[in-house]
């Protein structure tokens, strides 16, 4: 199948390309990668009358960190989230999730913001960047506003977007000292999006305690979702067998995942739990929480 005739705008500024969001409204499509919106124009799910290319758009490429923030523009490409060197060192559950994200033909070419505003409930990002509290930097011709992730995604391919709005970056938190983290996933195949995925971040004192986790589990809700009560059982303790127990019971009982073809509601909860377990122990342990057990050894 090839798409239905469109225009096609490349501007050169995020100012030109905001003005034509507002100028086109509805029926714009904006293209980044297009590693998601490319198929469904040839299959005609999509037709938009209007595309708006954004790779010329120096602004949005980049990433770099200033103070205790890890600034990523949207045109941030996937490839670069797994590689790059300052993306492991101040955000390394990004560059722990990324290599999920379908096979290296697609990250090569798939964008973040292009995955975030695309908000498939199965995509690795939205979830990790829900658990890292990040902050989405959208624009438009009326000026600059931030969007916290929790409130940034919606429901099922829906964002807090407005038509004429542009995500233009994401700004994530510096991991903390001995901060540790881990991203799991269950999948049919390889670079398939995810049945059930989840990403830990734990931060841990001298003595091993956990004094921070925060936790999100992705591909069991419209939206991806964070685990506030397994995240309150962490803090104060260490995830002991006993521990881990009680986080698997709490993650499955709070879920109520929508009905899929791939896998049912009880798979996804009973999976969800032992991920979010198996996730904050790796975690836990990479943050140096496992030292006093090294010693007593």
């Amino acid at each position: 199948m090839k798409p239905a005739p469109f225009g096609y705008h490349r501007p050169a500024t995020i100012a030109e390309a905001v003005a034509l969001l507002d100028a086109l409204q509805d029926d714009v499509k904006v293209l980044a990668g297009g590693q998601s919106l490319v198929p469904l124009m040839n299959f005609r799910l999509s037709v938009p009358a209007e595309l708006v290319d954004i790779n010329g758009v120096a602004e949005l490429a980049g990433h770099a960190v200033a103070g205790d923030v890890l600034r990523l523009g949207a045109l941030t490409r996937h490839h670069e989230l797994e590689h790059s060197a300052v993306v492991r060192g101040a955000a390394p559950l990004l560059a722990l999730a990324a290599p999920y994200v379908g096979h290296p033909q697609i990250r090569s070419m798939g964008t973040l913001g292009g995955s975030l505003s695309h908000a498939d409930p199965a995509a690795e990002l939205p979830g990790v960047l829900l658990a890292l509290d990040a902050r989405m930097v959208v624009t438009s011709a009326r000026g600059e506003r931030v969007v916290p992730a929790a409130e940034f995604f919606v429901s099922h391919f829906t964002t807090a977007l407005e038509p004429d709005e542009l995500l233009t970056a994401v700004e994530v938190p510096v991991a903390a000292e001995r901060t540790g983290h881990a991203f799991l996933e269950v999948a049919a195949r390889y670079g398939d999006f995810a049945l059930v995925g989840a990403g830990a971040a734990v931060t841990v004192d001298g003595d091993g305690v956990i004094t921070e986790a925060r936790i999100a589990c992705t591909s069991v809700a419209p939206t991806p979702v964070r685990a506030g009560a397994a995240e309150a059982l962490l803090r104060g303790a260490t995830p002991n067998p006993d521990v881990l127990a009680e986080v698997e019971r709490a993650v499955a009982g709070a879920l109520e995942p929508t009905p899929e073809l791939k896998a049912s509601a009880a798979y996804k909860r009973r999976t969800a739990g032992v991920l979010v377990a198996r996730a904050v122990r790796t975690a836990w342990r990479a943050a140096g929480g496992d030292t006093r057990e090294e010693k007593a050894a």
